[in-house]
Order: structure tokens, then sequence, then C-alpha cells
């Protein structure tokens, strides 16, 4: 009996290798097996190079000729900055092609192009696992906006910083590496002003040496210090802010090479919901949250935060700053409860995963 979910978990964990620079594309892994051999890998390793599944047939050569070949996402049939992957599949004889899901882009019809060139083929194996890995790009492909992220990291009696503002460091180097790995696959990460002011954060991928993020700050009139270390690569930075940013403030940073996004306030600060919208031109998805208390109090009233990610310390530090402002809720039941619920030790901290 050929284990199907086997191969399809090879194909997924592939995948995952291009997290960080395909967006927005999705991630795609792609296997070819012959006589229960794998002779033949390929993922997805930048936006605009070759596919997945071009990758894998190179890699098989003629060994590809009446092979079954396993992708967690329909391929393409449509040309686009490449060529569509459905012929290649068919020139180079694969016999059975095996997929994980379907693609949510309405441009791509593979599976039922393969079906429809006598190849054999199936749909759904490992179907969730498959919608998990592209969670961003099934949200950007139907709304046209980003997946976002938010990640508090606080102490046991839940604080991010004591009386004082002080927050270095309330996890450990295991989890702050974590996130460091996060911020590599995230096309974007997030904070407001008050955390450069009170941080003046890098905001990079240094523990694991991996690509920075775009950084964007919610700053509504503007406080931002000229001297921020986060502005020393400003072409990767937008800041997000209103009508009230002085004039003067704006055309210095625009010469920096600092994007500017002026968009209308909503009581008074930036407006969440346009400013996703925004980033979503421009084709960025996902984003992480990093703070601090009032913006994540927003984002998640303005209803823009899909996944929570908590990082919670074996640590208490009584008085101090809580993670989140601004909810208004007076009542347990009205609570907000997560979905889809895991947790896992990272050092000698918990972090709690979960769907809003």
């Amino acid at each position: 009996m050929i284990s199907h979910k086997k191969y399809m978990d090879v194909a997924i964990q592939l995948a995952e290798k291009g997290k960080g620079y395909v967006s927005p594309n999705p991630l795609v892994g792609c296997i070819i097996v012959k006589r229960g051999k794998i002779v033949g890998k390929g993922y997805h390793k930048k936006y605009g190079e070759t596919h997945a599944e071009i990758n894998a047939l190179k890699a098989a050569g003629k060994k590809a000729n009446n092979a079954t070949m396993y992708i967690n996402i329909e391929p393409c049939s449509h040309w686009g900055k490449t060529s569509p992957c459905t012929e290649t599949i068919v020139e180079a004889g694969i016999r059975e092609v095996i997929v994980g899901m379907e693609d949510p882009n309405p441009l791509v019809d593979g599976y039922k192009e393969l079906k429809f060139r006598g190849l054999k083929t199936r749909i759904g194996i490992l179907r969730d696992k498959a919608k998990k890995l592209n969670e961003a790009y099934i949200k950007y492909i139907k709304t046209k906006r980003p997946f976002v992220i938010l990640k508090l990291a606080m102490s046991l009696d839940g604080k991010i910083a004591t009386s004082t503002g002080d927050s270095k460091y309330i996890t450990s180097r295991e989890a702050r590496k974590y996130v460091h790995q996060l911020r590599n696959d995230v096309d974007a990460v997030m904070v407001g002003i008050n955390t450069i002011t009170r941080d003046n954060p890098i905001l990079d991928s240094r523990l694991v040496k991996g690509k920075n993020p775009t950084k964007i700050i919610v700053d509504s009139t503007l406080k931002i210090s000229e001297r921020a270390k986060v502005l020393k690569d400003p072409s990767k930075v937008i800041i997000a802010t209103t009508k009230k940013a002085p004039k003067k403030k704006i055309d210095k940073l625009h010469q920096k090479g600092v994007q500017v996004l002026v968009l209308k306030p909503k009581a008074g600060l930036v407006d969440l919901k346009e400013l996703m919208k925004e980033l979503g031109k421009s084709g960025i998805t996902p984003i992480m949250i990093e703070g601090g208390a009032e913006l994540s109090g927003n984002a998640i009233k303005e209803n823009i935060v899909d996944k929570l990610l908590i990082f919670t310390a074996p640590k208490i530090i009584g008085n101090g700053l809580g993670p989140i402002k601004n909810l208004g809720i007076k009542k347990v039941k009205k609570a907000i409860k997560l979905k889809n619920i895991s947790t896992k030790k990272i050092g000698k901290d918990l972090l709690v995963e979960g769907d809003l």
C-alpha cells in the first residue's frame, strides 16, 4: 500500500523552505516518486523564480516518465510570471498527480486540467495540513488583505514590562530566536510608535541570520525620532500616519527613502483596516504585530488579527504593563475566545498559539 500521506508530508516540509521569500505566492513543495523511491524534489524558492514542480522535474530528469508527482497545492495552469506547470508535467510523462489542496485563486485550475489531459489525479491528501501551511496565501487571495499574527511576550502574571517600562528580556533566548525565525518567515513586522520610543528596537532576524522583514510603524502624529535604530535601512520601512503629521517631517522621511502612508484617522488614530487594505495592494502578507499594548488592543478590536502567539515566561513582575489595552470588556463571558489552540515549550517559556 503506497503511503500517500507520507509522501505528501515530505512535499509540505519542502514547501516550508520557501517561507519569507515567495510572498504573495503560495509555499509549494513537490516530489516525484517512482517504484517507491523519491527520484526528484523541488520547492518554490523565491517569488518570480521557477516553480516547485519544474524544479522537481529537472531533478528527476528522464525518471519522471511514468512516475507519480506529489504537490501540496494544485499546480498552475495559466501564464503568470512563468509558463503553466501543467504543460511541463504532461510533457515530462508524469502518470499520476497527488495534490494536497485546491488553489483558492480562480485562475488556477491545474487539477481539472491534468485530469482532462488524461493523468490519474487525486486531491485532498493532508488537506488540513496543506491549508495551515498556506493560511496567509489563502486569506490574501480571498480578501486581498494581509494575514496578521499578533505576538505577545509576557510574564506569568501577564506583564510585558515593569512599572518603569523595562522589558529586556522577559522571555528566554530560545523564545527570542523563535521570534527572529518568525520575522524571517513573514513579510513585515508591525509596531506602534510607543514601542519605538520606549525600546528603540532594530526588529531584524539577526539571531537566525535570516532575511530582515519590512518594518511597519503605526505613528498617528509622526513622533518618530529620525535617529531611531529602525530607520537604519529606510528602504525597508513603512510609516503609517494621519493628516496630523507635520508636512516637513513627511518630506524629510521621504528623502531618506522611507515610505510614508498618510491615512484617514479613525478616532484620531491610524485606521488599521485602511492600512491593511493599502498593505494588501503592495502584496504584503503575512504580517506580525509585535506591540505595544495600544496597537495590540486596537488590532484585536478592529478585527484585523488572524492568529495570536503568546509567549509566557515563568517569571512574576507584579506592578507593570499589561499586553493588551482598550478592549473595553466588562464581563468575563464577553472575553475573546481563541480557537484551534496548541501549546509548546520553547526553552523555559510556554508558547500558546490560537486563531481569532
